[in-house]
Parts: C-alpha cells; structure tokens; sequence
C-alpha cells in the first residue's frame, strides 16, 4: 500500500525499512513510492522500469536533483525496523531509506520551492554497476536526471561528503603444472605460487591525496580467492579477486593501469570499474549548498553515484542521515536526531 507521507521522515524510515526491496526485487516498494507520490498534485510522476521520477516544473531558475535508491543488501534477519531510543534499527536504515525517507518528505512539504525539483528513486544501486537503474537513466535517458545541482542522500552523517572514490575490481590469474599430489614433484602447485601476489599486497603502500581540500585514502586489497581441483590433483590454477579503492584524481584507465603495474608479470583481467568523482567544491551550486548548510565537507570514502551526476558535468554531493560506517552490517542502523537535522536542512534550503 502506498506509503503515508504526512508521517514523519522518521516513520516514513521505518515504513521503508518494514518492506523490503534486496536489489534486484525492488517493484513492491517501487510500487509503494509511485502511489505516494501519484496523490501529490504538485508533482508530475513516471515510472521507468523500477525507477521512480517526480518533478515540479514552476520555471525556476535553477533545477536540483535529489536522488537515492531504493534498494538494500540481503537482509541479515534484521527486517521489520526496531526503535531502541534514538537508534532506528533495519535493513537499509542507514543505507538509504533513511535518506529516502528525507526525500519524500521534502516531495511531500514542498508544492513551492525555491528551485525546481527533480526526486529520483532508483533501483540496484547494490550490486554491478551496469544494472544500476540511475545508471541506465544517464545512459539512455540524460536530459530527466538535468539538473544545476544533484544531492545523493546517501550516508554521510548529516554533512557533506565531497565526491568519491573510484573502485576496480581485477582477476590476477596465476598458473602451475597439475600433477597427482603422491606425486607433486612433477607439478607446479598454483595456489602456493600466488603467494607471491599475496606478499606484493602486503607490502603494497597506499597512496593518500589531498584535493579541494579533502583527503582521499586509496587501498589496494585481496577481496576473493579461488583455486583447486580435488583432494589428490596439484592445482594448475589459481585466481586472486582484488579490490581498488582509488582517489578521483585518476581515471579508470589509470587506475587499471596501475593495478597492472603492482602485477607485473602476471594474467590481470579488469572485470569492474567505475570512477570516481571529484570533489566540485569550487563550482557555484555546490559552493551555495555548503554555504547554506554549514557544513565542513570531507572526502566520501567509497563510491557513489555522485560520479554519474560528474560524468554528465552535473556538480553532485553526497548529503544524508546515517554513519556510512554501518552501511550494510547486521545491526544496521540510523540516529533518528540525523534524519530529522537532514530533512531540516534541506527544507531550508530548497524553500530560499
């Protein structure tokens, strides 16, 4: 049933969290979101696929474009929401429906804003990146996600989190001989031979840069490793899956260059990558956005799609309730004094 919007955006949370949408399976709560939204006659609504769109168009100057997904990680027995105090427990509290939440508040309290609006709802915002549903907007659709100024809400403890880190994720595949393991002499065991990868690991030394003001820390790590054939066969193969977090100051093609460069002498294969953001401090919109909020901002470790909203030249910042640091654990969950800061200030910026 369609959410009731004159909640408070710190039920709205918990109604949101209540229905769950693991990516992948978000039409029921798209589903919710489109009927809410449908019973605002201030606002023009679409559907694309599990994409939810609502706009006002008053023929302000300026557009901002507020967008969070709808989607969570699978669910860890941590669904329906439980209130303990000022913590609000669930799946997808902190990572985003509390921002969600703040969104559709803010479609609901604001028939006349300052700036024209565009929310965007999207799906599989959590898993590969080609199915991400804002993604596939800015692929085939550029012109609806337009805007002066886009605001992610996701996590970021209610103050500003410039740009974000790029992330690659690569196969370094290592070769052996198989043999019978009676006989091992006359093989080349594989998994021992990708000690070598381990070690270049290990010793690797991530890089830090300062841009606009905000410290970007880069990390270089085994994430996945496969190998082996059978209790008594010597493995001739072995795969290490690594992860680059990287800092917006390199393109994926740098980046991918340099994980090859660490594997020097080894099979790498890119098989993820998306790039980063720059921070954009010194563009106008997101200058007035942080001058109107007060905040102090810091890098956003970890990507977002501020980086979409960047490819499109659209300045994007990431700005919503919750600690990123609990994003997708068991005990997921949202100071509620961050939803209501965050609905707050955004109400105040969006209404001068």
């Amino acid at each position: 049933m369609p959410f009731d919007l004159e909640m408070d955006a710190v039920g709205l949370t918990a109604a949101l969290v209540d229905v769950p949408s693991v990516s992948g399976s978000e039409q029921a709560i798209a589903d919710d979101v489109e009927a809410a939204l449908r019973k605002l006659g201030h606002l023009e609504v679409e559907r694309d696929g599990n994409v939810v769109l609502a706009r006002t168009n008053l023929g302000r100057a300026n557009r901002i474009v507020l967008a969070g997904h709808l989607d969570t990680v699978p669910i860890a027995d941590n669904v329906p929401s439980m209130r303990d105090g000022d913590l609000l427990y669930g799946c997808g509290s902190c990572d985003m429906k509390s921002g969600v939440a703040v969104m559709l508040r803010l479609a609901a309290t604001l028939p006349e804003p300052a700036h024209d609006l565009t929310f965007v709802f999207y799906d599989c915002e959590e898993i590969e990146a080609e199915r991400n549903g804002l993604g596939r907007l800015a692929r085939e659709r550029p012109d609806v996600v337009q805007g002066d100024l886009a605001i992610v809400l996701e996590p970021s403890g209610a103050i500003v989190e410039a740009g974000c880190q790029g992330t690659l994720r690569a196969e370094i595949s290592v070769s052996g001989v198989r043999a019978h393991t009676a006989r091992a002499w006359l093989g080349v065991n594989a998994i021992h031979a990708a000690g070598e990868v381990l070690r270049r690991l290990e010793a690797y030394e991530s890089r830090s840069v300062d841009i606009d003001g905000c410290l970007y820390r880069e990390g270089l790590n085994a994430v996945g490793i496969r190998g082996g054939v059978a209790g008594n066969v010597l493995p001739d193969s072995c795969v290490v899956t690594v992860n680059f977090r990287f800092a917006p100051d390199r393109s994926v093609e740098a980046a991918s260059e340099h994980v090859r460069s660490v594997f020097d002498g080894y099979d790498v294969k890119i098989v993820d990558a998306a790039g980063g953001a720059l921070p954009g401090l010194g563009e106008l919109a997101a200058a007035e956005f942080i001058r109107a909020t007060g905040s102090t901002p810091v890098a956003k470790y970890g990507w977002t799609d501020v980086a979409r909203f960047a490819e499109l030249g659209i300045p994007a910042v990431n700005f919503g309730p919750g600690d990123p640091n609990l994003a997708h654990k068991r005990d997921e969950h949202v100071d509620v004094r961050q939803i209501i800061e965050c609905e707050r200030a955004l109400l105040a910026y969006l209404s001068t």
